[in-house]
């Protein structure tokens, strides 16, 4: 009788915990709105991403489009990211947790916000930190494979590059100005051989002055028989245009502190200077030259033992005892170098191994490095030279070849992702 009673209220409960369900609310299920290959893109994914695009209209103030219109728009772009991820799924690319945090950090420093700030406003905004992190990475996964993809579809020859440069550079120049410095000595055309001797080694005397650093005014000041002998040959500031034939044809396309000559014109021979330039983008780069010990740690030879040798060698140098170039080339295992007393030239530091190009960066002229790690062995490195170097012609080279590959960049990119939907078995399941 217990048990009746026990069993009649645990079917009680049942009955009334099934007539709670049927009186409820019915739950609205998830469609699928399309398959892709042997993928899905969810319905809620559609409504999603279709509420967020319509509410960026409306907070930036514009009408937002119809939504039947919207959701196919949608629509369209979830199959081609879809297509897009499962290619670089194929081909195994994937974004690495740094990579991922990086690109995080760099979305919030571009909102001034902390990585929080960022997290905190995306939970408010109804989208979870999960969420967020996912289609970031979906995001990039996205522009890795497009970009392994579509490089191999863009072909770009010298002779296009040659040309946006010639056309660049003309631009250029049209927008540049010259300060000009200029020293002439006079030579009829009926001037005697003996006349001609004399003014060619002359002028050839002063722009070897030049070219050795002289003052360039004071030597215009002394020597020059030009209109501007009396402002130190100075012509001030003249695009292309305005400057004599002469001038333009030499100076075309000179760079800052640059000479020119002898030049031979029918009034005598010239020396012309590129005293400054503006309206002109110029392009810099720090090289820097040194020269270095590496010793190699080996079964034999351990990572303490290596530089302990180094730190004889450094005191040895340093005393005078010994001269780094002799030491280099006998004990150097830097073949390429050690033949030459340690010297690895002229070089932009960014080309060198992190941790070497930043002891070489830290070095004062002629100083000297305790001993330090890189991944190949441990070295001692010695700073002999820094200078400037203009590199405008190899960034404008850049420039003209970066402009015709973003021109076919979006172009080749849409002709693969159309590709990708020709080969692919899509299905969309919701009303056109």
């Amino acid at each position: 009788m217990k048990m009746n009673k026990v069993l009649l209220t645990a079917i009680s409960a049942g009955m009334a915990l099934f007539s709670s369900w049927l009186s409820a609310a019915p739950v609205e299920l998830d469609e699928v709105a399309a398959v892709v290959n042997q993928d899905v893109i969810m319905q809620s994914e559609v409504d999603k991403l279709t509420d967020n695009v319509r509410r960026q209209y409306l907070e930036a103030g514009k009408d937002a489009p119809e939504m039947a219109a919207l959701k196919k728009q949608v629509l369209e772009k979830l199959i081609g990211d879809n297509l897009q991820l499962q290619a670089a799924q194929r081909l195994g690319i994937k974004i690495s947790d740094s990579q991922l945090e990086q690109t995080i950090l760099s979305i919030a420093k571009d909102q001034n916000l902390s990585v929080s700030q960022l997290q905190n406003n995306i939970v408010k905004d109804g989208t979870s930190v999960a969420e967020f992190r996912h289609s970031v990475e979906e995001e990039l996964l996205i522009s890795d494979v497009s970009r392994v993809q579509v490089r191999r579809r863009i072909n770009i020859s010298e002779q296009e590059v040659e040309q946006l440069l010639k056309m660049v550079n003309e631009q250029q120049q049209e927008q540049s100005q010259y300060r000009i410095g200029h020293i002439m000595l006079k030579l009829d055309s009926e001037a005697s051989s003996e006349d001609l001797s004399q003014v060619t080694n002359k002028i050839k005397q002063i722009l070897a002055d030049v070219n050795a650093g002289s003052d360039f005014e004071a030597l215009a000041l002394a020597n020059s028989q030009g209109p501007k002998a009396l402002q130190g040959g100075d012509w001030g500031w003249m695009n292309l245009n305005d400057m004599p034939t002469l001038f333009a044809e030499a100076i075309n396309g000179g760079k800052k502190g640059q000479v020119f000559g002898p030049i031979k014109s029918g009034a005598g021979m010239h020396i012309l200077k590129v005293i400054d330039i503006k309206g002109k983008q110029v392009v810099t780069s720090t090289e820097v030259n040194s020269r270095h010990i590496l010793i190699k740690p080996s079964v034999i030879l351990s990572d303490a033992k290596a530089k302990q040798v180094l730190d004889k060698y450094r005191r040895q140098i340093l005393s005078g005892e010994k001269d780094f170039a002799e030491l280099a080339k006998q004990h150097s295992e830097d073949p390429g170098s050690a033949i030459k007393g340690g010297e690895l030239g002229w070089a932009d530091p960014s080309l060198y191994v992190p941790a070497f190009k930043d002891e070489v960066l830290r070095l004062d002229m002629r100083e000297i490095s305790q001993p330090f790690r890189s991944v190949h062995g441990w070295h001692i490195v010695q700073l002999i030279g820094k200078r400037t170097a203009d590199i405008t012609d190899q960034a404008n080279e850049q420039r003209a070849y970066q402009i015709i590959f973003n021109r076919r960049f979006n172009e080749e990119r849409e002709a693969w992702v159309n590709e990708l939907r020709e080969e692919a078995y899509i299905q969309i399941m919701q009303a056109e």
